[in-house]
């Protein structure tokens, strides 16, 4: 958070960096209220808050929707008391997350919906904003779905260049299980049926079909037997999901939930002034 309002204020974590800031009196606060403008879930609240109470740390908050909720266009989901320069100077920080960890919310209901009634979980992928997975993460499990590995250090994932500077699908999986810690996971990108029969003949725990065809996949299922666990991926949107959610497969992992993002829309909007 504070690598975030520094951003804005530079060094000093201090509304009196904020020029602009000098347009109100430093004694003064203010009543406001946080609208969204466009249907979305409440995610990232928490950081809504750090983001002004590092700058006035007597600041109020009052909430008329929990994380997690489902909120509309036009509906005031906070009501905010601070000083007027720490309110104007934490704004955007405080919006930028909000906005951002909303629309990944919002997003991983959107695809579990798409799934429901099917045993198909919805899982996110390391395509995410630097900085910010560990956040990302949480707004995609605040939405339904569930998080992949948090990195490159709790789960082995060996995909197409792994298996290419391995020397074959076999020799990748058997260098990894001598690495990996007991346990671990195992995932094996394979690109065609008969790659899947190599992996699950090495041990994989896990395969994941990329960017297989909807009769590819139903032949994919249809030859695992439930042997392993199968993850499809590539190519998935609203379109195509809840088929494939429908196939068989246990996962579809879905990078758009943390890639491609459209931020929602908030505004905090200042109302009422009152000498500090």
């Amino acid at each position: 958070m504070q690598d975030a309002l520094r951003e804005d204020l530079g060094g000093a974590l201090d509304p009196g960096a904020d020029l602009s800031a000098f347009a109100v009196p430093a004694d003064q606060k203010s009543a406001a209220q946080l609208l969204c403008r466009a249907d979305t879930v409440l995610c990232g609240a928490a950081w809504f808050e750090a983001a002004i109470r590092r700058l006035d740390s007597a600041a109020r908050f009052a909430w008329s929707a929990a994380e997690g909720d489902d909120v509309n266009s036009g509906q005031t989901v906070c009501r905010i008391e601070a000083r007027s320069r720490a309110l104007l100077a934490a704004e955007r920080t405080a919006l930028n997350f909000l906005q951002l960890l909303s629309a990944t919310a919002f997003a991983a209901r959107r695809a579990v919906e798409l799934t429901r009634g099917t045993p198909c979980r919805v899982l996110d992928t390391r395509k995410t904003i630097p900085g910010l997975r560990a956040a990302q993460k949480y707004a995609v499990r605040t939405g339904g779905a569930h998080n992949h590995r948090a990195g490159l250090f709790d789960a082995a994932l060996l995909k197409e260049n792994h298996i290419r500077a391995a020397g074959g699908i076999a020799r990748a999986v058997r260098a990894a299980r001598n690495h990996a810690p007991p346990g671990a996971a195992l995932t094996v990108e394979v690109e065609n049926v008969e790659q899947l029969e190599q992996a699950i003949n090495a041990g994989a725990t896990r395969v994941l079909l990329d960017n297989f065809t909807a009769a590819d996949i139903n032949e994919a299922v249809r030859r695992n037997r439930g042997r392993a666990e199968l993850e499809a991926s590539g190519g998935i949107g609203e379109k195509n999901l809840r088929a494939i959610a429908m196939s068989g497969v246990d996962f579809v992992s879905l990078g758009a939930l943390t890639k491609n993002i459209c931020a929602a829309d908030y505004s905090l909007l200042l109302e009422n002034h009152s000498a500090g």
